[in-house]
């Protein structure tokens, strides 16, 4: 059963209405017309509505050592960084483009406390351009697992314009629970320590709480 996340619900209604209502409209004046407006208005709903899946991704494995895909998508970026925000040290960063066919709900990587969440306004570059992780709109946690931590930040891109997180400092988060969601795809990067061993390649296709993406020491 295809299940709708949350944050579809409002605009997947509108919608329909919108669209019925046009549909109508349609219908009481050119009779002739309204099947072909009709199949591309059900097209419509359609496309949307891929947008806000939100399957049942259970993860087999809970090991806060573990780091998970925190979101469907390729792996665009595999690169040893400094990260200036919040470490201000180097990491190595790995970054995963959601496309508009992905699912674009963001989840917890690790499990843990958050000691740091910010959320930035910015501009809208295409999700891989090199200015998009600093300048952006995006938020930034940082989730602790009592022995590391983990740094996810949620990046909008030039389709995406809203992005949506549901943790705050000092939250105890579950690893694999929603932690987020961006509307229209973009990309999300995390940054681990050095001596993460890092189990995905260049353009490698990851699924968010199945794929593991690096093994913490």
């Amino acid at each position: 059963m295809l299940r709708i996340h949350k944050e579809g619900v409002t605009m997947l209604l509108g919608l329909a209405v919108i669209l019925t209502v046009i549909g109508g409209i349609v219908f009481w004046l050119t009779p002739s017309v309204f099947p072909y407006i009709g199949l591309f208005f059900i097209g419509l709903f359609l496309i949307v509505l891929q947008f806000f899946r939100n399957p049942k991704r259970p993860i087999e494995v809970f090991d806060d050592n573990i780091v998970y895909a925190p979101a469907d998508g390729k792996v665009v970026v595999i690169e040893e960084t400094t990260e200036t925000e919040y470490f201000k040290d180097k990491r190595i960063q790995v970054s995963i483009f959601m496309s508009p066919t992905n699912v674009h709900v963001n989840r917890n990587p690790i499990g843990g406390i958050v000691k740091f969440f910010r959320y930035h306004e910015g501009k809208y570059f295409v999700a891989w351009h090199p200015k998009a992780s600093t300048e952006n709109e995006r938020t930034t946690v940082v989730i602790d697992n009592g022995k590391t931590q983990v740094l996810f930040r949620q990046i909008a891109g030039a389709m995406a314009r809203r992005i949506k997180a549901y943790v705050s400092e000092g939250q105890a988060v579950t690893q694999g629970v929603d932690m987020g969601f961006i509307k229209f795809g973009s990309r999300v990067d995390l940054y681990l320590p050095l001596d993460a061993k890092i189990e995905v390649k260049m353009d490698d296709v990851v699924k968010g709480n199945w794929t593991v993406v690096a093994r913490l020491k």
